[in-house]
């Protein structure tokens, strides 16, 4: 009996709602920031047309007082625009004259961007209920008068602050519940989602993705004591297995599930993680939830034992389409690992799987059971290093794509780029609230330059690799793509600018499809071509997906711009950002717009570095290798040491900085403007070492710009990107 009562609820959960709401396009409004319920970004206004795009221009513009990654869509109900900025801020505007309506700032506890791995970037707000709902970097819930910007309620959503856990998704509501991620699987965490009551903030329920350790009793859930079993017992608990949610989070309004998208493993290497190997379930997954209690109805895990930081975390979307001569309520989803999914949303069923990049991780989707195909010698990386495709930065990431029901063609920025990935020998000590993915990783855009500095043996060893000679051969490139779902056939692409040029897109009913660029245009194409039609200049980055609104019988398209995210110090030479201040703004057009669009300023021409101060008189060869060693191990995500990063070059450092170095590193004495504090594991001598390892280096950068300077050749020449403990 209770079989059977099981069985009928989960079966009453996945029954389809006789009128729910659309999941086939936004009309005048746009509810969430992928627009309808399914998160298509697919509007059926049709004002704008192929016809009349060249039209476009500046309707209205906000500047957002922010100078980090914007990667929100704005929200339209009402005839109010709201949108999330930075660390979680929020804002109101008339949709329709720009009009500030208000502003909120959560008090942010900048301590915690010591564990935001990819920036202080937000992914949207939630409108609901009167209120909108909005998540801070350090994992407070904010609930906001929609009106007046006033503070209705705040919530503590994370679970453990000792841990590294943060927070930069977007909050989605479901029913009478808000539900909200978390980040940092690069650190410390458990990954876990929460869900919090509409109306008073209160916790309901909180659901894992990863098993506790068993030595403290029971697992929380049924379906972890199942998880349990794909995990060796001695594996990593003390680093908590990862798989954080930050993103992904869709609720299903026919099937009433909350369908999360899960992350990846931490380490990644699964033999530092689970030695014995396993699933590790419910790591690089889709799941099913009941959003009044949490309990799991299904999963499909795309990347079981995922060993190379493949979440699965990328948007969903959520349509209706004909498979195998029925209709079916299905997923639509690409996450990192370089396949295309179509999975029947009510049974969690793969329907089908096809690659939009190189993969040599698996050599195919197994149609019967849903398993990748492995393939063991191309990308097992326990037995020396290996070159991975795709890269660690996924073929599809955090960028929204786009399903238009009327091509029934997937629209989205695809990345078909490979990574070498290796990692240090042995098990490591646990860093609490710090890196502990040991891994190295060297993009194929620099495999070739890089592998010349390596150690012979190591660099030989590189070469021999089968991927090495077509890495370097064809590095990959980024593309803008029309994409059949159900067989992963590209229609037509479209090359972006580089392999960090990949913004979120939005398709309408009459044949465009728009997105920004890391150049600074907002570009419009013809759908079915992928032809340009307008681009328009607007002298900043913009990642995040444009959205579209109709006012009375205006039509408008707004967009977020800002350069950040993911691999944030690392500005590409083509980027609007390496060259104009990186001022948050937010950008509205409309046919025949004609205010005036301001670029920001230019940034002041480079200069050579400053003289640094002497080293002490203990520094020797060994004290800066080993600066060098903490330096990469634990500031390098973060400081690039490249002109025109929006982080700190510190071969640029100041006496005045210099002089402080400890007090800015171990005291915490930037912290309000950003800059964590370290003393937990950081020593003084450790703190000194790598304070010698910056004065050398400034040295040496020093005397390479004189020399520059003097032949007249430009300070900025070209450098690798290579993240260490991406």
């Amino acid at each position: 009996m209770k079989k059977l009562a099981t069985l009928a609820l989960a079966l009453a959960a996945t029954q389809l709602a006789a009128n729910p709401p659309s999941i086939q396009g936004a009309g005048a409004t746009w509810t969430n920031p992928g627009g309808d319920a399914g998160k298509t970004h697919y509007s059926r206004l049709d004002q704008i047309t192929p016809a009349n795009a060249s039209r476009l221009g500046l309707a209205w513009s906000a500047e957002l007082g922010t100078g980090r990654g914007m990667e929100a869509t704005p929200v339209m109900v009402d005839g109010v625009l709201y949108v999330s900025g930075v660390a979680g801020r929020a804002y109101a505007f008339d949709a329709a004259t720009g009009r500030p309506l208000w502003a909120f700032e959560p008090e942010v506890d900048m301590q915690l961007n010591r564990t935001a791995c990819c920036d202080m970037v937000n992914r949207g707000l939630a409108v609901a209920d009167g209120k909108v709902m909005v998540a801070a970097l350090d994992g407070w819930m904010y609930a906001l008068d929609a009106k007046t910007g006033k503070l209705v309620w705040k919530a503590d959503f994370i679970e453990n602050r000792a841990k590294g856990d943060n927070s930069t998704g977007a909050p989605e509501v479901a029913g009478d519940v808000v539900i909200i991620g978390m980040a940092g699987a690069e650190y410390d965490v458990r990954g876990y989602v929460t869900a919090l009551d509409l109306k008073t903030g209160k916790l309901r329920w909180r659901w894992h993705v990863v098993p506790r350790d068993p030595a403290k009793g029971p697992q929380e859930r049924p379906e972890l004591e199942a998880a349990l079993k794909t995990w060796d017992p001695n594996s990593r608990w003390d680093i908590g297995g990862g798989g954080a949610p930050w993103d992904a989070l869709n609720y299903d309004p026919e099937t009433g599930l909350i369908l999360v998208g899960t992350g990846n493993g931490g380490p990644y290497a699964t033999s530092k993680r689970s030695p014995a190997g396993g699933d590790n379930l419910y790591l690089g997954s889709v799941v099913a939830l009941d959003p009044k209690t949490g309990a799991m109805r299904w999963h499909y895990q795309e990347t079981p034992g995922d060993n190379w930081d493949f979440t699965s975390t990328a948007p969903m979307i959520l349509t209706r389409m004909t498979v195998d001569g029925a209709e079916r309520p299905v997923i639509l989803h690409a996450p990192k690992n370089g396949f295309l999914y179509v999975i029947d949303r009510q049974s969690g069923k793969l329907l089908r799987a096809n690659p939009i990049a190189r993969v040599n991780w698996a050599k195919g989707i197994d149609s019967a059971t849903g398993r990748p195909i492995l393939d063991a010698e191309a990308a097992d990386y326990t037995t020396g290093p290996k070159i991975v495709f795709p890269g660690t930065p996924g073929a599809r990431n955090w960028f929204p794509a786009a399903y238009s029901p009327k091509t029934g063609l997937y629209y989205g920025s695809v990345l078909d780029i490979g990574n070498l990935i290796f990692m240090t020998p042995g098990q490591k000590p646990l860093k609490a609230r710090a890196l502990n993915n040991d891994a190295a990783l060297i993009f194929t855009q620099d495999l070739a330059e890089a592998v010349g500095t390596f150690p012979a043996p190591m660099a030989a060893q590189i070469r021999a690799l089968p991927a090495f000679a077509d890495a370097v051969k064809n590095p990959g490139k980024a593309q803008m793509r029309a994409i059949d779902p159900l067989t992963g056939k590209t229609v037509w692409a479209v090359d972006t600018g580089g392999w960090q040029d990949r913004g979120g897109v939005m398709v309408t009913a009459s044949g465009l499809l728009v997105h920004g660029n890391v150049a600074g245009q907002l570009v419009v194409r013809d759908a079915a071509t992928g032809r340009s039609l307008k681009a328009i200049d607007t002298g900043s980055s913009i990642m995040a997906a444009p959205m579209t609104y109709r006012i009375g019988k205006v039509q408008y398209v707004a967009v977020t711009a800002g350069w950040g995210g993911g691999g944030y110090p690392y500005i590409p030479r083509y980027g609007a950002a390496y060259n104009r201040v990186n001022a948050n703004r937010l950008l509205v057009f409309k046919l025949d717009g004609r205010a005036r669009l301001v670029k920001p300023p230019l940034l002041p021409p480079l200069t050579v570095a400053p003289e640094p101060p002497a080293q002490a008189a203990n520094v020797t060869p060994e004290v800066i290798a080993r600066g060098a060693s903490l330096f990469f191990g634990n500031c390098a995500i973060c400081h690039a040491n490249r002109p025109r990063s929006i982080t700190p070059d510190l071969r640029r450092m100041a006496p005045a900085t210099h002089e402080a170095f400890r007090q800015i590193v171990l005291d915490g004495l930037y912290v309000p403007a950003g800059m964590p504090r370290w003393n937990d594991i950081l020593s003084p001598q450790d703190a000194d070492a790598i304070h010698a390892y910056l004065i050398d280096l400034q040295v040496q950068t020093r005397k390479d710009e004189l020399a520059k300077q003097k032949a007249g050749k430009p300070l900025d020449g070209p450098a690798l990107t290579i993240l260490s403990n991406y």
